[in-house]
């Protein structure tokens, strides 16, 4: 594996919040669905995951959206549990976070315009429904959902206070709106649908101007990249950290 300028969170405060809430809370799923209000829009299913004890305390804890790949899309929505924050959750797994993890339609794709406005509104809205106090807001996905949190960020650079894309991509013609922006990529040196360069070049075109952009290639590893990424405890430490 190889690793580019990789930043370790040490902060002994977050770490106790951590491992209280890794250790003693359960998540509560919900399966909602989001209506388009335009024509610029699209209906979604999604997952909502909330500490089961869920109170105006936990309405301050910072909002992840996960965005899954191609093979997840369609109209079931266990699908998304299989990789991913989605998968850990359905394994016992809590979080320090409210997750939404959503459902691309079988012939949708997250990067398109009417998928990222979408997504937009999306979080807008769980934000408004669940009176969430914070505005830490994150983004991760892999695969097409690396492509789709990528270039949400694009559109929007301040939407997001860090992302995680896992063997995506982006269009690097634009990719210097996101230059302020921690980002952590992720690939898989064989990967062959989504090549690694696809995330070396981005990192090369940032890293003189983001403090925060960190790049790990995985050795002999094709596109599953995201299993070793999302069983590693650190990249959350990483990724809530920011404001």
């Amino acid at each position: 594996m190889r690793v580019y300028n990789i930043y370790f969170v040490k902060a002994l405060a977050f770490l106790l919040i951590n491992n209280f809430l890794m250790g003693d809370i359960n998540m509560l799923e919900k399966n909602l669905t989001f209506k388009s209000s335009n024509s610029s829009e699209v209906d979604l299913s999604y997952l909502l995951y909330l500490p089961d004890n869920y109170d105006e305390v936990y309405s301050s804890l910072p909002l992840v959206l996960f965005l899954h790949g191609v093979g997840e899309r369609g109209n079931n929505l266990s699908l998304v549990k299989k990789h991913g924050i989605p998968k850990r959750i359905e394994k016992g797994d809590s979080f320090p976070f409210i997750c939404i993890a959503p459902q691309c339609p079988r012939d949708g794709y997250w990067d398109r315009p009417e998928y990222v406005n979408t997504l937009f509104a999306l979080v807008d809205k769980v934000k408004d429904n669940f009176s969430l106090k914070s505005n830490k807001v994150y983004g991760t996905g892999l695969s097409m959902g690396g492509l789709g949190v990528l270039e949400m960020a694009i559109q929007n650079p301040s939407f997001f206070s860090a992302i995680i894309p896992v063997c995506g991509g982006a269009n690097l013609e634009k990719i210097d709106r996101i230059k302020s922006l921690p980002i952590w990529l992720f690939h898989g040196d064989r990967d062959m649908v989504h090549r690694v360069e696809n995330s070396i070049n981005i990192y090369q075109k940032l890293q003189s101007k983001n403090n925060n952009i960190h790049l790990t290639v995985y050795g002999n590893t094709g596109h599953d990249s995201w299993t070793m990424t999302y069983d590693n405890d650190e990249i959350y430490n990483w990724l809530i950290n920011f404001k």
